[in-house]
Parts: structure tokens; sequence; C-alpha cells
């Protein structure tokens, strides 16, 4: 088995309230990866990176696409006039 134990040096730096620490280029992380820290013991940490977050599908870039699917049609209705005063138990106060 093949030991891929490498070692950097860094410091520590304090950046607004929080002591970072300036990852070296050789770790091979790229810029802007989100990266969760997990505290093993003291002074011991695991670097590791987070899940992309899901991702939504907007259901509109598949109409045209596939011959069954539609979009549905949005129906405009008039709405019912209603007495509100029966919503409070206040029945006989018409």
């Amino acid at each position: 088995m093949q030991d891929d134990h490498e070692e950097w040096e860094g410091k520590t730096f304090k950046s607004g309230n929080s002591v970072a620490l300036r990852l070296p280029k050789g770790l091979g992380v790229p810029e802007g990866t989100a990266v969760r820290m997990v505290k093993e013991a003291r002074m011991t940490f695991r670097v590791e990176p987070m899940d992309a977050p899901k991702r939504k599908i907007d259901g509109s870039k598949f109409i045209g696409k596939c011959p069954d699917l539609q979009e549905l049609p949005r129906y405009d209705f008039e709405d019912s006039p209603r007495d509100w005063h029966l919503l409070d138990g206040d029945r006989h106060s018409a």
C-alpha cells in the first residue's frame, strides 16, 4: 500500500471575527469550493467537500421536447362573494 501522506506548513490569520487558514495550491482544492470542517480531536480537523446543492428542474424548458408533455392552461375564475361574518361563528348578526 502506497503512503499518500504529504505535509504542508501554514499559518493562521485573523479574517474579520474568524481565524482563517490559507490552503496551499498543492492540495488541489479548486477556488470557490464549499467545504465542511469536521473536528476530530483538539487541533485535529478533517476538511471535506460539501455536496452541491440540489438543482430544481424548470418544467418550462421541457415543453416542446417531449410530444406528450404539455403545459397545462391556467383558467381564471371569479371568486364568489362570501359572508365573512359567518366565519366568526356569529350566524345571527347578519
